[in-house]
């Protein structure tokens, strides 16, 4: 092998690992990125499911209050 071939094996070897680094970091690029998508649609669904839990227990807290209140003053339930 003279000197110009052992050259361009190494410029090609140099090339070929600068692709695959670059394919590398371009493949955990896109992971992360779906990543923080999934993460942020889980976000929006757990604060919507939160909500309506709220809104839920709220309602059962309003019902309860009324039916003490109702109690204490001697109603019937009926």
């Amino acid at each position: 092998m003279n000197a110009g071939s052992v050259k361009v094996t190494l410029v090609q070897r140099q090339l070929r690992e600068d692709w695959n680094n670059r394919e590398y970091a371009q493949v955990v690029s896109d992971n992360i990125r779906h990543i923080a998508d999934f993460l942020c649609n889980f976000e929006l669904s757990c604060r919507s499911r939160i909500a309506t839990l709220s809104d839920k227990v709220s309602l059962l807290e309003r019902k309860v209050e009324f039916l003490e209140a109702r109690l204490s003053r001697g109603e019937t339930l009926n």
